[in-house]
């Protein structure tokens, strides 16, 4: 009888590996445990998930606990979780999936008033939130889940706090926080502004969507002197501002890149002001899509198609200095850009006086594609003795309503200083397409621009303008406008390879206003169907030009 008899070395090699393996699986999975995060169920802590309870505190205590674990994931499981302010603490992730929502409470008495330790203009008035973080760190909110504020039902002003100005809560109010991290939420219905990270450093915002259209003041985001930012993939729907950068205190917003993002808003989708106190600094605006609201029936500010697509102001004495915009389209505001320094002044806190004028500097906007602006035109402005610095506007298309008349070209054009900077606030411009005036070094370079009714108004004026290149644009002009192009009070001017598209006899393609200080290069131009070049006061080098 033959036996099988065990290779003991075999064996014996074979347990020492296998011991061994099953050793290293255990060591990694200890180690993936260590750092797999601590996960803390809302339920757990008394949450009801029904949409009736009060479930802040059950809520609450899961993220004191989360924190004093020293961090992990606070969760909502799917239900409906009514809830008032919610203080968020050190490296705590509160996960909203998809079947899960937050309701924010409607009673105002039941949120705890809440007053930064910081100085920034309106402070003393702004006392609610949702959501709730000051001087943290590492925080996420994410998941596909609902967050709705349910904002209609607050008003802005209540008996129970007779001296706040705004009873109405934000869903996020981050302040001096650090690595926030907002990612993949749906944002609905806040009672004033959807988000405001006041005076924050590294924010990551991404794939969030948010509507917002249930009260005054209801903005998509507002990101308040802070630095190191970056709004991605987002979607948003708004009744006031969209993507809004500003600063309501001595800091700037600086560091920012907002991009791939969709935005609609009744008032400015994407806007750098109106509050510039601390001013912006370095900002990088790109492949974003701006196209009108949802909701076109009811607008509590603004315009059913929005009031501006890009609007950039200094007016608080702020500066503004290197904004970089590109690849945008825009379809449906009644000002596509909207380029503003102004003399506001106004203080961010009390006492204070001496503001400087701000500056407004190295900004480059390209290849821009936009339709539906209405008849007012785009508005380039500083002021006299306070000019916009190093300007470049390339590649881009706009078809303007038009419709209007030579008077409304030669109608005084209102310098308002020391008001509220809005795309509207001047009326219509002098121009069909651009007016540009009080401004250094300015370049337009590849612009088209036509318009739907036919528009007496030049398609560009320049008016106290020094050192500015005009370089290819081509636009429509009616034959009886008043030119193509007019200058009033400028310094030195190239304008060159400009092809206009013209029917019937215009009179003039340039036309020189009230000066004798121009000094204008006229060079490769299409001046063919005008009955003359210039008319005005000043000099005129032309060279290479095609005419009759």
């Amino acid at each position: 009888m033959n036996r099988m008899i065990p290779d003991t070395k075999f064996s014996l090699m074979t347990s020492i590996k296998m011991t061994g393996l099953g050793l290293f699986l255990f060591i990694f999975h200890f180690q993936a445990s260590a750092h797999r995060p601590l996960v803390y169920d809302v339920r757990k802590f008394g949450a009801k998930g029904d949409g009736r309870n009060n479930d802040t505190p059950a809520i609450q205590r899961a993220i004191d606990k989360c924190a004093a674990g020293g961090g992990g994931v606070v969760f909502f499981p799917p239900g409906s979780y009514r809830s008032t302010t919610l203080f968020l603490e050190d490296n705590i992730t509160m996960e909203i999936p998809g079947g899960s929502t937050l309701l924010g409470d409607t009673d105002i008495r039941a949120y705890p008033v809440i007053t930064p330790g910081i100085d920034y203009y309106d402070g003393r008035n702004i006392h609610f939130s949702l959501f709730y973080a000051e001087g943290k760190r590492n925080i996420t909110i994410c998941g596909n889940g609902l967050i709705d504020g349910r904002g209609a039902a607050f008003s802005g002003h209540s008996p129970f706090f007779p001296s706040n100005f705004n009873t109405r809560p934000f869903i996020f109010w981050f302040v001096r926080d650090s690595s926030v991290h907002i990612k993949d939420i749906h944002l609905r219905n806040s009672g004033y502004w959807m988000q405001h990270y006041l005076v924050c450093e590294d924010i990551l915002i991404e794939g969030i969507r948010v509507f917002n259209h249930s009260n005054k003041n209801n903005d998509m985001m507002d990101i308040d002197g802070c630095r190191n930012i970056r709004i991605l993939h987002c979607i948003g729907d708004s009744d006031d501002d969209g993507i809004t950068l500003k600063s309501m205190n001595e800091y700037p917003v600086e560091n920012v890149v907002i991009s791939d993002c969709v935005v609609s808003s009744h008032c400015n989708a994407i806007k750098c002001g109106t509050e510039s106190s601390g001013g912006f600094k370095n900002i990088v605006i790109t492949n974003c899509i701006i196209k009108p609201s949802s909701v076109s029936d009811r607008t509590i500010f603004g315009n059913p198609a929005g009031n501006s697509g890009i609007t950039l102001t200094a007016v608080d004495g702020g500066d503004l200095d290197g904004v970089v915009i590109g690849n945008i389209r825009i379809s449906g505001p009644l000002v596509p850009i909207f380029l503003r320094l102004g003399n506001r002044a106004r203080p961010y806190k009390a006492g204070q006086t001496d503001i400087p004028v701000s500056r407004f500097r190295n900004v480059m906007i390209s290849h821009v594609l936009a339709d539906g602006a209405s008849k007012i035109g785009c508005l380039i402005a500083g002021l006299p003795g306070h000019e916009l610095e190093n300007v470049q506007l390339s590649d881009i298309s706009i078809t303007f309503a038009g419709g209007r008349t030579v008077g409304e070209s030669k109608a005084p054009f209102p310098e308002n200083e020391n008001k509220y900077p809005d795309a509207e606030q001047f009326g219509t411009t002098n121009a069909y397409g651009f007016h540009i005036r009080h401004a250094r070094n300015i370049t337009l370079r590849n612009i088209t621009m036509h318009y739907q009714a036919r528009d007496d108004r030049p398609a560009l004026v320049l008016e106290d303008v020094d050192n500015g290149t005009v370089d290819g644009v081509n636009a429509t002009l009616s034959p009886t406008s008043e030119g193509y192009i007019k200058t009033i009070h400028c310094g030195k001017l190239r304008i060159l390879n400009c092809m206009p598209l013209v029917s019937g006899s215009p009179e003039v393609f340039l036309r020189n206003l009230d000066s004798d200080l121009s000094d204008i290069l006229l060079t490769g131009t299409d001046l063919r169907g005008f009955s003359k070049a210039f008319e005005g006061k000043g000099r005129i080098h032309q060279s290479g030009n095609i005419e009759q």
